[in-house]
């Protein structure tokens, strides 16, 4: 995590967003640019969350850590969200995992400063009961379809999701590089399971398998197979 002293940068994510219009008095002066590098975490389980983040740009991936240890994949987000609203109350250590899948940026304010200005403000609770509502809605979606979607569903939009563009003489290619073993785990199947699903994408020709990567050959077969999970 990297905090930026941009204030143009910042000030055009505030307008784009409308950011300052969820307070009843403006924040500005308490805000900060903050950026991420692809894999950096925004937070992790059982670590004290400093800031109230709004996500503004990239790609995360938001996951738990289950009593045996392994990894149960949430959901993603590619658009403005706010991190931080379920910890604010009582200043206590973060309830998830979030994990930036590409370069990054939010405006944080810290935890302290919400706690002095926002926490009687009824405009911004308002907004923070609409976003936890949303959420709850959102987790509980996405719990079925852990269970009831079948791993070509979940894995197509992880894909999709996580994927790595990369020019090779002006040509766009999309590579799917991640550690199968960690993919496994965060949607919850075997890494056989896995491993079956990815040669089906081969066989559609949805992908083709490289040295050690995948490449997407036709975005629009996992397109139509991942629907609408995971958002």
């Amino acid at each position: 995590m990297k905090k930026l002293n941009d204030i143009k940068k910042m000030k055009k994510y505030i307008l784009k967003y409308k950011i300052n219009e969820i307070f009843t008095e403006d924040m500005t002066e308490y805000m900060n640019l903050f950026f991420f590098r692809k894999n950096e975490h925004i937070c992790k389980e059982s670590v004290d969350m400093r800031y109230l983040f709004f996500f503004v740009e990239g790609k995360v991936k938001v996951y738990i850590t289950l009593p045996n240890g392994k990894s149960l994949l949430l959901c993603f987000y590619e658009n403005f969200k706010v991190f931080g609203d379920v910890e604010m109350i009582d200043l206590r250590e973060a309830s998830s995992n979030i994990q930036v899948v590409e370069d990054s940026y939010c405006i944080g304010i810290s935890l302290k400063d919400v706690k002095a200005h926002l926490l009687k403000d009824p405009k911004f609770l308002r907004f923070a009961c609409t976003s936890l509502g949303e959420k709850l809605g959102a987790c509980s979606k996405n719990s079925s379809i852990n269970l009831l979607y079948p791993l070509k569903n979940r894995l197509a939009r992880y894909i999709l999701v996580t994927d790595e563009e990369v020019t090779n003489n002006g040509e766009r290619i999309i590579k799917f590089d991640g550690n199968l073993t960690e993919v496994s785990e965060l949607l919850g199947t075997s890494y056989r399971h896995l491993l079956r699903t990815l040669k089906d994408f081969c066989d559609y020709g949805a992908i083709k398998k490289k040295e050690n990567y995948f490449e997407v050959i036709d975005e629009k077969i996992l397109k139509k197979l991942a629907l609408d999970v995971y958002k």
